[in-house]
């Protein structure tokens, strides 16, 4: 402001106060000065929040911590805002964003707490209520029928960027479950008092030429192939995993490494959760980015990943069945999964080829000898987008094998293909009921956004065994069929998704599947049914 002296009209001496016309413009050189070394993978500005990992991997699932943006069961479009793993968006953008303030949920994205803007913090929340209505959960094989749970899960994180080279990251979470005919609530994957979701501490540099980084704790991990794990989106409490992560991203080619143990959630006491000594993964995956290339006029890139990813595990997931009904031999296995991965988009052309070899062992759990794996996986998707339809639908075909073994042998190799850690639910089948083992399945796969705030999905697998002489396996459960179940075929599960953005930062997802099983499989004691899913998802 500025000061000046004049005469009042008796006479004497007044001080007048005038406005400064440098005020605003000095606020806006030092916005200016705070802003100027930010820029995301959209620019400087733009709607975008996936981190500038530079090269080839901006885009999509490529840089290995999960889509940002196009996550369909919570924002839709190129330029949705979230990612499944929060810590994976960078909301350093808003800081000189002319159109921050449409948003009231902007100011808690980026808070500078210094005025260089080194120093920011980062807030997200997720508020989400579900309804699942399940008419014969597990095929019948519970003693629940006409189940009805209500689930509500509370999600706050804090993301602390201390500078270029520290970023430490915190998310709580709090779970309450009730219904009618409910079940599987002492697992620990639908209840949980306050407790830590994740937290860990991340330093990063440029080294090398690339991006690299270290993240120690607690964190989700999506870096792997859908069907090897996820961070479990079906149930009311997510998984995660304790231990640690590095990475290193060049231009064209990223490796990322990792050991960690699986964060027992069996403990629902408040801030009870510690890691799970029976469940161990570890291993490390690098993908190649090959150049670009026009395809029919349009801009086309594929990547070419290879990975290999241990499991050591116990407990009922690492049992193997035995010529009894529902007889199980216990024991602990170790599963070593080398694979290989081509994807990306050929112009409108969309697919993804996955190889997986498991070898490994199975050790008794009362002694004896231990026996080797030999088991394989191999998954293809193939899509075309219609990129001159608005709305862009999507139509491809999904296939999937995982072998299966032979419970009538007590020696030799095993050949059932083990996921023990939760694959994706909805690659496969969102109810649960049935596990990616033993299991040979194809079907279509269509996409639509009708409307930018709308969701269209129908997915609709048939499926056999791949081994007439094992089993079927669902995610938690090993079903009891052994030979009073003859043929391979063992039946259909549509699955069909609406959802809707109804407000900013509010959307209703209706879910709807159904098992349709096969005559055999019916005559075997299990059961046809109908899956529902509601869910009202809010965030920030």
């Amino acid at each position: 402001m500025t000061v000046s002296f004049c005469c009042s009209f008796l006479g004497n001496p007044a001080i007048a106060i005038k406005p400064s016309t440098n005020s605003l413009s000095d606020d806006k050189i030092i916005l200016n000065k705070r802003c100027q070394n930010i820029i995301t993978a959209a620019g400087k500005y733009g709607k975008s929040r996936h981190p500038d990992w530079g090269g080839a991997f901006n885009k999509g699932t490529a840089a290995g911590f999960g889509a940002v943006g196009n996550y369909s069961w919570y924002a839709f479009g190129e330029n949705a805002p979230y990612a499944q793993a929060r810590w994976a968006e960078d909301w350093s953008g808003l800081c000189n964003d002319p159109n921050k303030n449409k948003d009231w949920f902007n100011r808690l994205k980026y808070i500078p707490l210094n005025d260089s803007g080194t120093i920011w913090l980062s807030l997200n929340g997720n508020e989400r209520l579900r309804h699942v209505y399940d008419s014969q959960p597990y095929l019948g094989y519970t003693t629940k029928k006409n189940s009805n749970k209500l689930l509500l899960r509370s999600l706050y994180g804090a993301d602390l960027h201390i500078g270029k080279h520290v970023r430490a990251y915190a998310e709580l979470i709090n779970a309450v479950a009730g219904g009618s005919n409910t079940f599987g609530y002492q697992t620990g994957f639908q209840r949980k008092r306050l407790d830590l979701q994740q937290g860990f501490l991340e330093l990063k540099a440029n080294l090398l030429g690339a991006k690299m980084g270290v993240m120690g704790g607690r964190q989700f991990f999506v870096d792997a192939p859908l069907s090897i794990t996820s961070p479990r989106e079906i149930t009311n409490v997510r998984q995660s995993w304790d231990g640690v992560r590095g990475y290193a991203i060049w231009d064209r080619f990223r490796i990322d490494l990792f050991d960690f143990w699986q964060t027992d959630l069996t403990d629902r006491k408040i801030f009870g959760y510690g890691p799970s000594w029976n469940a161990r993964f570890y291993g490390g995956y690098a993908s190649l980015a090959l150049p670009t290339f026009q395809a029919f006029g349009k801009k086309s890139q594929l990547y070419v990943d290879s990975f290999f990813m241990g499991y050591l595990y116990s407990g009922t997931p690492a049992s193997i069945p035995t010529p009894t009904i529902g007889g199980w031999q216990k024991g602990s296995s170790r599963r070593d999964n080398i694979g290989g991965r081509i994807g990306g988009n050929i112009a409108d052309l969309n697919l993804e080829i996955i190889g997986i070899y498991q070898g490994g062992e199975f050790r008794p759990e009362k002694g004896g000898d231990s026996r080797p794996v030999n088991a394989f996986a191999f998954n293809t998707l193939f899509s075309y987008s219609f990129s001159n339809i608005k709305g862009k639908p999507t139509i491809g075909l999904q296939s999937d094998y995982y072998s299966g073994g032979n419970y009538k042998k007590s020696k030799g190799a095993i050949h059932n293909f083990a996921s023990p850690y939760f694959p994706t639910a909805n690659y496969q089948d969102m109810t649960l009921y049935m596990n990616l083992s033993n299991v040979i399945s194809t079907g279509p796969l269509i996409t639509y956004n009708p409307t930018p705030k709308s969701l269209l999905k129908l997915h609709a697998p048939v499926m056999w065994r791949a081994s007439t002489n094992d089993t079927i396996y669902g995610i938690g459960i090993n079903y009891p069929l052994r030979d009073n179940f003859s043929g391979g075929f063992v039946g259909a599960l549509p699955q069909f998704t609406f959802a809707y953005a109804i407000a900013p930062h509010l959307v209703l997802t209706n879910d709807f599947a159904g098992f349709i099983g096969s005559k055999s499989i019916r005559n075997a004691g299990t059961k046809s049914g109908a899956f529902i899913m509601e869910t009202l998802d809010f965030r920030f």
